[in-house]
């Protein structure tokens, strides 16, 4: 069978002016950018679309939160660390927007690595088959006892490393994270997946003080999801599978003892949007009455231009 072509001439239009439109010049577009610029205006300046309106609403989640005095709780892969945006972070921590952070494994590491000797991040492909990437002496070593000494103590994976960064004055201590947020008395959890961190593989690792340390850290991040409710701001940035898995499981079990966690606002701020982070903290947890963002972006660009948003506004609002 062959076929002849279709005559369009039967085909029904419409005036363009009847047609709704998902984006007007008056509403839409972008402002012209100038020298001289303030962070309020860049941000103005922005179309009121896509990205750019994902980034202005979790700023002003964020500001509304903490003028109603919920929590912004941060949770961080280790990629954001080794970036050096503690200093980013810090000013966040001392103007009270961030309340409490959640890092996996190879973020506190990379933190404690930087407050001990100002550098991080090992060349894994140029010595992974020589059979010494990971083998560091110190910071296998000191973590190992920090987490002993702090199981003891009935502090978390992430308290016993802030405490020890202070408590040995490191060098470098006052780029350390977790250092800031034992010193501004903020929850610090970290989550491992045991075998994921390379200080799991050094002679001194123990899993059972690994896996207390990380369990206690788990029940304190569940604690600060629980009260996310009603304002709170979540935001997930460069986890793709661990600390949305953590999220997920930690929000059910608030929600089991009875605490109600919804009408709070979610976003992820990621270089690509993965499965985990889009579904288990941008969509599953926000189906009732809550907001959730999804921000694709290099981080060490993302989080200066949104912590300068939240500080511009937040001082604005003042």
């Amino acid at each position: 069978m062959k076929y002849r072509p279709l005559d369009f001439s039967g085909v029904s239009t419409y005036p363009l002016a009847s047609r709704k439109n998902k984006m007007n010049v008056q509403e839409h577009f972008a402002k012209p950018v100038r020298p001289g610029m303030t962070v309020a205006e860049l941000l103005a300046a922005m179309p009121d679309q896509l990205g750019s309106q994902a980034l202005n609403g979790v700023i002003d989640a964020v500001v509304a939160a903490r003028a109603k005095g919920k929590p912004v709780v941060m949770a961080m892969g280790g990629h954001v660390i080794k970036c050096g945006l503690q200093p980013v972070l810090k000013a966040l921590i001392d103007a009270d927007v961030i309340t409490a952070v959640a890092l996996n494994g190879s973020g506190s590491i990379h933190d404690f690595e930087i407050a001990l000797i100002g550098a991080t991040s090992e060349d894994v492909g140029a010595v992974l088959h020589a059979g010494t990437f990971g083998m560091a002496e110190e910071t296998g070593a000191q973590i190992n006892e920090a987490l002993k000494q702090g199981v003891a103590q009935g502090l978390g994976h992430g308290e016993a490393l802030g405490r020890m960064i202070l408590e040995r004055e490191l060098p470098y201590r006052e780029q350390s994270l977790m250092a800031a947020c034992v010193q501004k008395g903020i929850p610090v959890t970290v989550h491992v997946a045991i075998g994921t961190d390379i200080t799991h593989q050094h002679p001194s690792a123990d899993g059972a003080v690994l896996g207390a340390a990380s369990f206690t850290d788990f029940r304190i991040f569940t604690s600060v999801v629980s009260e996310l409710g009603d304002g709170g701001v979540y935001l997930n940035i460069g986890s793709a599978v661990l600390l949305p898995e953590v999220f997920l499981k930690a929000l059910s079990i608030a929600q089991n003892l009875g605490h109600h966690v919804d009408r709070f606002t979610t976003a992820n701020f990621d270089m690509q949007q993965h499965y985990r982070p889009l579904v288990n903290v941008v969509k599953r947890p926000t189906s009732g009455d809550s907001r959730g963002y999804t921000v694709t972006g290099h981080h060490e660009i993302m989080l200066p231009l949104l912590a300068a948003g939240i500080l511009d506004r937040m001082g604005n609002k003042r």
